[in-house]
C-alpha cells in the first residue's frame, strides 16, 4: 500500500523552521539549506515544495497572517457578537495581545524587514496587499460610529490606515518587550474611543 504523504504538514514544518531561524538570528539566517537542517529534512524535500527563497518566505509570511486571521475569527466566534465596534477591536487587538500568533507575525515581519531595505525582490515579497483590509476596517469604523449614535464622516479609509499603522507600531513595541500587551491595549482603546466618538453624539477626536 503506498505511503500517504501529508503535503500540507510538510510545508508547515518547513515554514515553522523559517519562523524559528528568522526570529532567532534574523532573515539572513534563512537559506534553503538551513531550513532543511532546522526542519530535519533533506534539501531535496525543501526544493520539491519551494523553488526559491522568495517563495518560501512568502509562504511563511502568508501562513503567519493566516494564523492571526484564525485567532481573530475564533475570538469573534467565541464572543458571539455582530457588533461592528467589538469586531473592530478584536481585529486590531489581535496584533498586540499575548497570543502567540500575533507575536510570531510581528517578530517574523521585523526579522524580514531589514533585508527588504536592501533587497527589492524581498521588498516585493513582504509588500502588504492591504486595500481589502483597509476597506473592511473602514466599513467597521463607519458602522461602529453609527452604532454609537453618530454618523460616518467620510474619513473612514484614512482612519483605518491610521488604526493599522498604530497597531503595527504597538505590535513592534510588544514584540521587542518595550511595552506589555496590557499597556499597548490601553493606548489602542484610548485611540478607538476618541476615533468613534462618545455614545449618543458624534464627538470629534482629540
Amino acid at each position: 500500500m503506498p505511503k500517504i504523504v501529508d503535503h500540507e504538514q510538510r510545508r508547515k514544518r518547513l515554514v515553522e523552521a523559517v519562523w524559528a531561524l528568522a526570529v532567532r538570528g534574523g532573515i539572513e539566517q534563512v537559506t534553503l539549506r538551513k531550513v532543511a537542517t532546522e526542519a530535519g529534512v533533506s534539501m531535496g524535500q525543501v526544493q520539491h515544495y519551494y523553488a526559491s527563497m522568495q517563495a518560501l518566505i512568502r509562504d511563511a509570511l502568508d501562513q503567519a497572517v493566516q494564523a492571526v486571521n484564525a485567532t481573530i475569527e475564533n475570538a469573534v466566534r467565541t464572543a458571539g457578537t455582530t457588533s461592528p465596534e467589538t469586531i473592530l477591536r478584536l481585529c486590531l487587538h489581535a496584533l498586540i495581545g499575548p497570543d502567540e500568533a500575533g507575536r510570531r507575525f510581528m517578530r517574523f515581519s521585523l526579522a524580514a524587514a531589514g533585508r527588504a531595505v536592501s533587497d527589492p525582490t524581498m521588498a516585493r515579497v513582504l509588500a502588504p496587499g492591504d486595500d481589502e483590509l483597509l476597506a473592511f476596517t473602514a466599513g467597521l469604523i463607519a458602522a461602529a460610529r453609527q452604532e454609537r449614535g453618530g454618523e460616518p464622516r467620510g474619513t473612514e479609509h484614512l482612519d483605518a490606515d491610521i488604526c493599522w499603522s498604530l497597531v503595527m507600531s504597538l505590535g513592534v513595541d510588544v514584540a521587542l518587550g518595550y511595552r506589555t500587551p496590557e499597556a499597548a491595549a490601553r493606548v489602542l482603546d484610548h485611540h478607538l474611543d476618541q476615533l468613534l466618538g462618545s455614545p449618543g453624539r458624534d464627538a470629534t477626536p482629540a
